[in-house]
């Protein structure tokens, strides 16, 4: 260590000294540091395309994608009956109603309550194991954090801690306290069996919960988020983008799903109402009927005609919409998708224009869609790099050699995706210049549906095709490249090289575009560098992929996917115990157990002690003194 470096680096170690003002703090938290560097790697967990699949989604987290169920059946083996594991896993996603059901059957409580708090404890004491004390402290509630702590570090199998530990567990059942006691362990277990969550995109449309999924995510401990074409829509409807808003309730109505709009946000869509039942009273709305799901209930005659009155509606102001943005900004290179729409222009009358108006304040007003936008702001970005592993949503765009494709002076690759995160954070800055903030708000609308938007590449969206004309070989929309290549290993190597993601054991995680499982599609793409992840959580692609959704674990040990099977209910669930039936793919086993030294967050240590070191060597050499109690 030379002193230069010492002298050069003065200020930040007088900083630092005022976290740990003495060479007995330096030291303690470089042992600290050191010893978590040991501890085996925390489990991530990957999801993409939720779609508003709120249940099912809960439900994959409450039993961390099958891995607390796994658990159970490795601590408690042939010592448990199959049913019995069955009603404990159960009891962990679901406590309070599962305790409900149990005191109405059960006839010797205080046993159940023994014995089941004794499992519940082995269970949480195993998913603990790979943390800090000091973090497994953090999880714990106020309310039982002293007693759940005991319970964790103390054993029944020593004979001297026996008794203590019994008391601790009769003393909580006869002060009235187990059945808290008992949501409170599951709670935690749950929190520990996940240590990072990352969502690949598309938390919203088609399924009728994408603001529960938001509100589950408020309180989630540790998550990130890299936007997906359909979170991008909505953020561009918050913003205030009118064709995006427009195109937010077309899907809506498409797929009947009125309940994140109106129960969730408050959206007023009574003016559209007003306005489809006076100006297509006489139309047959014939194309525009909603599309119904288990979600979205049975929907009587009435009602579907209202609502294919209104999609049909809100689908010619969205084009109209459409084609003036294009219009507004030749740079895109769109201006045929206009003319395809309206031969001449066709500007929105006053009355349109006022009804558009209306509804872009509703959007404009929901103070819970603006505070869920923040969120996808504060967690979110269009990649994101995480130990070894380059994640974003759909794509990235490339000419046809396979070479990164520059778009619209915004660069290629990396520098793309970095001025596309810029321009969507500007839409929603104050401080942002009129005319700037302006062109970002119709940038959205890019993002959704334009050619080279790496959350779409695709020739086109041939939604007016899809509704206006009967020649299918109209409705085709040509993939980009990025979806062509996606097997070619070389390709996928040349985009982490210019991501800068290194590492013998790289990846690219991404979702998007619904695997056919049931096809024999494997997710497992590109010699194994690319990991597509859409597996049709939403109940429209059931039977497009054959499966309910994918999670990709990546725990200490490597990677597997787990394929997930329909949730049929949480009732269903609770009373009968059925479970998310998963089938569990090793994709990639590490040659020794991956510790907290092999990730990004041990680089991050490593780089602290070294800085502790420098520390303690300024104290040693009186470059800074100590601040000793009472000196």
């Amino acid at each position: 260590m030379k002193k230069n470096d010492i002298k050069r680096d003065l200020r930040y170690l007088e900083l630092l000294a005022h976290s740990f003002p003495t060479i007995a703090d330096a030291a303690t938290e470089i042992i600290n540091l050191q010893a978590i560097l040991n501890l085996p790697k925390g489990t991530e967990h990957f999801l993409a395309d939720l779609h508003g699949e709120y249940k099912a989604f809960q439900h994959v987290l409450k039993n961390a994608s099958g891995s607390i169920k796994r658990k159970v059946n490795d601590i408690f083996g042939n010592t448990l009956r199959e049913a019995e594991k069955r009603e404990l896993c159960t009891l962990i996603y679901y406590p309070e109603q599962k305790i409900q059901l149990v005191k109405a059957q059960e006839k010797d409580l205080q046993d159940w309550y023994h014995i089941t708090i004794h499992q519940l404890v082995s269970v949480c004491r195993d998913v603990s194991s790979k943390y800090t004390r000091s973090k497994v402290r953090k999880a714990l509630p106020q309310d039982f954090a002293y007693i759940i702590e005991e319970l964790l570090h103390e054993s029944t199998d020593d004979h001297n801690k026996a008794a203590y530990v019994n008391v601790i567990i009769s003393t909580i059942i006869s002060t009235g306290r187990a059945d808290d006691f008992i949501c409170a362990i599951a709670s935690v277990i749950q929190r520990l069996a996940i240590d990072q969550l990352h969502i690949l995109g598309d938390i919203f449309d088609r399924g009728t919960g994408a603001h529960i999924i938001m509100d589950t995510l408020a309180q989630y401990h540790k998550w990130d988020i890299t936007w997906g074409n359909h979170d991008v829509l909505w953020m561009g409807a918050a913003a205030g983008n009118e064709a995006c808003i427009c195109n937010v309730i077309r899907l809506s109505l498409r797929y009947a799903n009125m309940r994140t709009l109106e129960d969730g946000y408050g959206i007023s869509l009574l003016p559209l109402a007003t306005w489809a039942m006076e100006t297509l009273k006489d139309d047959p709305c014939d194309g525009f009927e909603p599309i119904t799901s288990a979600g979205s209930g049975q929907l009587d005659e009435k009602t579907r005609r209202l609502m294919a009155q209104m999609h049909k509606a809100v689908s010619l102001l969205q084009f109209k919409l459409e084609a003036e943005t294009y219009l507004r900004h030749p740079e895109w290179k769109m201006e045929e998708r206009a003319q395809l729409y309206f031969p001449t222009p066709s500007p929105l009358t006053d009355a349109e224009r006022e009804l558009v108006k209306k509804l872009r304040h509703s959007f404009r007003v929901s103070e819970k869609l603006q505070g869920h936008m923040q969120l996808l702001l504060s967690h979110g970005s269009m990649y994101n790099i995480c130990n070894g592993n380059l994640l974003f949503h759909a794509s990235i765009p490339l000419n046809d050699d396979g070479s990164l494709r520059e778009v619209m002076e915004m660069g290629s690759g990396r520098e793309l995706l970095e001025n596309i995160e810029t321009t969507i954070r500007a839409a929603f800055q104050n401080d942002t210049e009129p005319e700037e903030r302006r062109n970002a708000i119709d940038f959205f609308l890019y993002l959704w549906c334009g050619p080279d938007s790496p959350l779409f590449n695709k020739s086109k969206m041939a939604t007016f095709e899809r509704y206006f004309m009967t020649d299918k070989e109209s409705w085709r929309e040509e993939k980009g490249n990025y979806f062509r290549m996606r097997d070619d290993s070389k390709v996928m190597e040349h985009i982490m090289d210019a991501f800068g993601v290194t590492g013998e054991h790289r990846h690219i995680i991404n979702g998007h575009v619904p695997v056919h499982a049931a096809e024999g599609e494997n997710p497992i793409k590109a010699d194994g560098r690319l990991m597509v992840i859409d597996g049709g959580f939403s109940q429209a692609y059931h039977k497009t992929t054959g499966i309910a959704g994918y999670t990709l674990v990546y725990h200490s040990r490597g990677f597997e996917l787990v394929q997930h099977e329909p949730f049929l209910s949480v009732s269903d669930a609770i009373r009968r115990g059925t479970d998310i039936k998963s089938t569990r793919q090793i994709v990639e086993m590490a040659n020794h157990r991956m510790l907290v030294a092999d990730t990004d967050r041990g680089m991050e240590l490593r780089r602290q002690i070294r800085d502790l070191e420098h520390l303690l060597y300024a104290y040693r050499h009186g470059y800074i003194k100590e601040k000793l109690l009472g000196v």
